[in-house]
């Protein structure tokens, strides 16, 4: 597994100080909306920005983060100090590693293979898993930029394509042409005639429109039931339930950045289609930290946004950054164009924290490989399988007539980064958190260390019974394990009241932590795309949730 460390600063509450931290607002609090995470939002919402530039998007709720952080809602992951009030830990951003058996899906049927390079690949599209009967489902570019088609597995490695009556004989389910789809599985649709939407980029009289299709089973649609104004080819949706709004991830193009991305909200999928330019905000393109390509030939090039995927993800919304790095073409040889996927991370449905550049999921310019060039996510993100993270996407061979496949990278549960110690005892003190729940969970690789917790009052002085001294070792590596103490592990007399947590850790990670009200570390938050055991758009059975066996070890998502 390829990782990536950054040694944190100490943060501004030190052990010891008390809990005054202002909370830092241009506005009176009654104007301001309240996330489920403390974040406080202006009366404006989205905020409009003057312009766009090459710096990093600064980040508000970072710089001026809660009073105290609510933190019913999922796993608790530690990829920026949101929660952190002081440590003197590492921090590891990790890639995702590519599955042995990839590509996973290959255009093997005639309709795939022509006109145009074979391709069957995702470009968003959406990979799923439904818990109605129990499978992984893939809808998918099958034919360039011709059709959408429908795959199906058990395991998320080995799928099958179902002959379909849409075009008998097929696994065709939607034709058209086409650019960039998204295909949701709508949690939250009380009609099962509307559970799946077609959000498609295709042409019309106008130009490139984004039209909406509904289904009940996802093979037959109808529509569109509604269509946007001209947009840029490349766009995408995603829902946002800590929000409950649809998001447009609008391509367009902006001087001095290229692709780049405008931003629409609104709660009703189909209504939100219907919009007036002064509708799309600004929001985010490529900035001055993003990688060049590495080949001397296009090195001066500058990255742009080529796409901007979302979704739920426990306690924040994942973002999937597909940076373009160059056109080999401009310099002068039929290749593909280079594109990695990158990972950035909001905890308020707008701004974004991207502390590591380099890829999620990257190219291998190895000739012959399947992702030789263009890697691109997919609509729904990714799949909790297991103790593992799913991640679908696109991989295109170097000639621009190869053939286009999907692939699968594979990250820890929780993975996208860690907080670490070595051989000396390391900690990390919260900031002040309240919660509801009774039993305290951490996601932990401390096989070869120790992991320890305690919980701190108004003056930081360790609660009885839930001291240090009390706390159990764990010393496992898994990605749900509960702490306890001698003399009391329900917390649920604490319940509602302002505390920190305190970790000790030697000689391991801790990828995350939560407060769960059952034993079985039910997280309640988001978990993306679904996975084996999940009964739907959130994680209510914590271990109870059925596993799928892991076909092969993973290999590394680098060459």
């Amino acid at each position: 597994m390829r990782y990536f460390t950054v040694v944190l600063a100490m943060a501004v509450l030190g052990v010891g100080v008390g809990w005054t931290t202002p909370i830092h607002t241009e506005e009176p609090i009654q104007d301001q909306k309240v996330l489920y995470n403390g974040v406080r939002l202006p009366k404006d919402w989205p905020p409009r920005m003057e312009k766009l530039t090459r710096t990093p998007m600064p980040v508000p709720y970072l710089e001026h983060p809660p009073e105290v952080v609510p933190i019913d809602t999922g796993r608790q992951l530690l990829v920026d100090d949101f929660l952190v009030a002081q440590t003197n830990l590492q921090r590891t951003f990790y890639q995702a590693q590519y599955h042995p058996a990839c590509p996973v899906l290959k255009p093997d049927k005639p309709w795939e293979k022509q006109p145009g390079p074979p391709t069957a690949m995702v470009f968003s599209d959406g990979v799923w898993y439904d818990p109605t009967d129990r499978l992984f489902k893939m809808w998918y570019m099958g034919g360039y930029c011709r059709t959408v088609c429908y795959a199906t597995s058990k395991d998320g490695v080995h799928w099958e394509k179902p002959t379909l009556d849409v075009e008998p004989g097929t696994n065709v389910v939607w034709r058209a042409s086409r650019d960039s789809n998204t295909v949701w599985i709508d949690g939250q649709e009380k009609d099962p005639q509307r559970r799946f939407k077609l959000f498609t980029t295709s042409r019309s009289e106008k130009g490139w429109v984004l039209s909406l299709f509904i289904s009940g089973d996802g093979i037959h649609w109808r529509g569109p039931v509604a269509a946007s104004p001209p947009i840029g080819d490349r766009t995408t949706v995603f829902y946002n339930p800590f929000r409950k709004v649809w998001v447009y991830s609008v391509r367009s193009s902006y001087p001095g950045l290229g692709r780049s991305r405008l931003y629409r909200e609104h709660p009703d999928a189909q209504a939100g289609l219907n919009w007036q330019r002064e509708d799309l905000f600004l929001w985010t393109g490529a900035d001055q930290l993003d990688p060049h390509n590495p080949n001397p030939e296009l090195a001066k090039e500058e990255p742009q946004l080529y796409n901007l995927d979302a979704f739920p993800y426990e306690s924040l919304l994942v973002g999937l950054f597909s940076i373009w790095q160059g056109d080999w073409r401009t310099a002068g040889k039929p290749f593909q164009k280079r594109n990695e996927v990158l990972v950035g991370f909001s905890r308020d449905g707008f701004h974004w924290h991207r502390p590591f550049r380099k890829p999620l999921a990257g190219v291998n310019e190895t000739p012959g490989a399947w992702n030789w060039a263009n890697i691109q996510s997919c609509g729904g993100g990714c799949l909790v399988v297991g103790d593992q993270l799913y991640f679908y996407v696109s991989g295109r061979e170097q000639n621009v007539t190869g053939q286009n496949t999907t692939g699968l990278a594979i990250l820890r549960r929780d993975g996208f980064a860690s907080l670490d110690a070595a051989d000396e005892e390391g900690f990390l003190t919260t900031r002040p958190v309240r919660f509801s729940g009774k039993f305290l969970f951490v996601n932990v690789n401390a096989a070869q260390g120790a992991l320890l917790a305690e919980l701190l009052d108004q003056q930081n002085q360790p609660i009885e019974p839930f001291t240090k001294a009390n706390c159990e070792p764990i010393q496992v590596d898994k990605t749900s394990v509960q702490v306890r103490w001698k003399g009391g592990e329900d917390l649920s007399s604490l319940a509602g009241r302002p505390v920190r947590i305190r970790f000790f850790l030697r000689k391991g990670s801790l990828y995350a932590f939560w407060v769960s009200p059952d034993r079985h570390g039910a997280s309640y938050g988001y978990v993306a795309a679904g996975g084996p055991g999940l009964p739907g758009p959130v994680d209510t059975v914590g271990s109870r949730a059925e596993t799928t066996p892991q076909s092969a070890p993973a290999t590394s998502a680098q060459p």
